[in-house]
C-alpha cells in the first residue's frame, strides 16, 4: 500500500504536465520538425513533393531578394534595440523615482499601445503618417520642418515602421524595466548616497548592472520580435507592398513564398535560415551579456 502511494506521488506530476506537454508536442515540436522536413522537398500542389536536398536552401542563397529582406529585417531590429532599451530604461527610473506623482497613471497610458489591434493601428498610422494631412507632417511643418513622404518614399518605410514600434511597445519594455527596479534592494541607494554619490551616479552604479539580467530578456524578445516583422508591413501598406520593397522582410518573404507562390519547400528553408539567424544572434548577446559566465 505505501509503494502505491510513493508511485503515485511520482506519476501524478508527470500527469498534470502532460496536457501541457501534448499541446506543447503538437502546436510546437510537431510544426518545427515538419517545417525542417519540408525544407528539403519541392512540391507540386499539396499532395505530390520530391526530394531534392538542398537545393531550396541553394535557390535562397542565390536569391538577391533574400538578401534585400535579410537587410531591411537587420536594419529595423538594430533600430528597435536603439529605441527601445535605452529609453524605456530612462523613462521606467524616472518612474520609479519618488519625485514622479501619479507614476501609475503614466504606466497604464504608456502601456494601452500594446493592446490595441494591430489592424486598427495600421489604419490610424496610415492616416497620421499621410503625406499631405497627416498630424506628423503638420508636426514638422509647425516647427519649420519640410513634410516628408513616409509611405511612399523608399528611404523613409523603416523610419515609419520604427515610429509604429517605438509607440507601441516602449510601455510594455518600460514594464519590464520597472519589474527589475523594484526588486533592487532601496538600501544600496540610500548607502550610496551617504557615501556622496550623485542621481547620476547611483543609476550608473547600481541601476544599470542590477538590471542586466532584464536588460538581457528584453534585447533577446526585441531581436526576435524584430527578426518575425510581418504584420505592422502588411497593414501599414497594402499586403505589404512597400516602395522598392524597402520593407520587404524576411518573415514577409516566407509569406509570400509559402501563400502567393506555393513554393513551400522553399518557405521551409527560409523558415529554417530564420531560426537559425535568431538563435546565433540570441546566443552572441548572451556572450556579450557576459551570461556564460554567469552561469558558470
Amino acid at each position: 500500500m505505501q509503494r502505491l502511494k510513493l508511485t503515485q506521488k511520482k506519476v501524478a506530476p508527470y500527469l498534470f504536465l502532460l496536457p501541457f506537454l501534448l499541446i506543447f508536442a503538437a502546436f510546437q515540436v510537431y510544426p518545427l520538425i515538419y517545417g525542417i522536413l519540408i525544407s528539403f522537398y519541392r512540391f507540386r500542389g499539396l499532395a505530390e513533393r520530391h526530394f531534392v536536398g538542398l537545393d531550396n536552401y541553394a535557390r535562397l542563397l542565390k536569391n538577391p531578394q533574400f538578401y534585400q529582406a535579410l537587410e531591411n529585417t537587420t536594419y529595423y531590429t538594430v533600430g528597435t534595440l536603439i529605441l527601445l532599451i535605452p529609453i524605456p530604461i530612462i523613462l521606467a527610473a524616472l518612474l520609479h523615482s519618488k519625485l514622479t506623482k501619479g507614476a501609475g497613471v503614466y504606466q497604464t497610458a504608456t502601456f494601452l499601445p500594446a493592446l490595441t489591434s494591430l489592424v486598427v493601428v495600421g489604419a490610424v498610422f496610415r492616416l497620421l503618417l499621410d503625406e499631405r494631412g497627416g498630424i506628423v507632417n503638420a508636426a514638422l511643418m509647425a516647427v519649420g520642418l519640410a513634410p516628408q513622404k513616409w509611405l511612399t518614399s523608399a528611404a523613409l518605410v523603416i523610419p515609419s515602421l520604427l515610429i509604429l514600434a517605438f509607440w507601441r511597445w516602449t510601455g510594455v519594455n518600460i514594464i519590464y524595466f520597472l519589474s527589475g527596479l523594484t526588486a533592487i534592494p532601496q538600501e544600496l541607494y540610500e548607502a550610496a548616497a551617504i557615501d556622496g554619490a550623485t542621481g547620476f551616479r547611483r543609476f550608473w552604479h547600481i541601476t544599470l548592472p542590477l538590471l542586466k539580467p532584464v536588460a538581457i530578456f528584453v534585447t533577446i524578445i526585441s531581436t526576435i520580435g524584430g527578426y518575425q516583422l510581418f504584420t505592422e508591413v502588411y497593414v501599414l501598406w497594402p499586403q505589404g507592398g512597400t516602395p522598392g520593397n524597402a520593407g520587404l522582410t524576411l518573415a514577409l518573404a516566407l509569406y509570400r513564398a509559402a501563400f502567393r507562390s506555393f513554393d513551400l519547400g522553399y518557405a521551409g528553408a527560409l523558415g529554417v535560415v530564420m531560426g537559425v539567424i535568431i538563435m546565433v544572434l540570441s546566443v552572441i548577446q548572451f556572450k556579450l551579456f557576459g551570461f556564460f559566465k554567469d552561469v558558470e
